[in-house]
């Protein structure tokens, strides 16, 4: 009973330089991605958004705006930045913010000069509580979940879904990345609604000050290290 989104094509991001032959690939990638009825989108290695079907969009569409951190553009952003995450993302802080402050740890070692992840790094840095969280909490975080803490696939996670054919339910994220696109350094994340419902509940509005991007990371504390 997967709710049936519009038929928009998936639009590509001009993050991404590639051949010709990979842009046709990639214009291919997201008409299938638009058959799909569950949200479905591509990120680069710095979470930039390259592809992202209609189901994404909707699942979206009530998201205020936002300069930088919109889920279009870039996810990982949009997770620990934007003050509406927390209307979709349910149980943001401990479900979907720390595995992706997790996760982008990882990344910013293996990857320190991608400059992406370093204007994200220093506005992780610019957030005295954020920065806290990811000095301080999240070793301790890490530590306790293992190497699950870097794994996206096959997590479930709670959201809040506009269509009240969905409200308040779960998604599974799993992780289906093709060669073609590993070669480009992309990963392919897709969110399977299930069946399964939640009682109705109005989501937290953790909302934040869109000027300053001011974050509220409660769950992980200074004093855990």
């Amino acid at each position: 009973m997967a709710y049936q989104a519009g038929g928009q094509q998936s639009s590509l991001s001009q993050s991404l330089p590639t051949s010709r032959a990979a842009q046709a690939y990639l214009q291919d990638y997201a008409a299938l991605l638009d058959a799909l009825s569950f949200p479905s989108f591509v990120v680069d290695r710095s979470w930039d958004v390259v592809l992202a079907n209609s189901a994404f969009e909707t699942l979206f569409r009530e998201i205020g705006p936002h300069p930088t951190a919109m889920p279009r553009d870039n996810f990982l952003r949009f997770v620990l930045f934007h003050p509406d995450a927390a209307t979709v993302l349910g149980d943001h802080e401990a479900q979907w913010c720390l595995p992706m402050l997790a996760h982008f740890a990882s990344s910013v070692e293996r990857h320190s000069h991608d400059h992406q992840l370093q204007s994200i790094r220093r506005d992780i840095a610019q957030d005295p509580i954020m920065e806290a969280a990811f000095r301080q909490g999240l070793p301790h975080w890490i530590r306790a979940m293992g190497e699950y803490a870097f794994e996206h696939d096959g997590a479930v996670r709670p959201v809040h879904h506009p269509d009240p054919r969905w409200g308040a339910t779960d998604c599974r994220v799993v992780g289906e990345t093709p060669r073609a696109l590993r070669e480009l350094g992309c990963t392919r994340l897709t969110l399977v609604l299930r069946e399964i419902r939640k009682p109705p509940a109005a989501p937290r509005r953790h909302r934040r000050d869109r000027r300053t991007g001011a974050s509220h990371l409660s769950v992980v504390h200074a004093s855990e290290s």
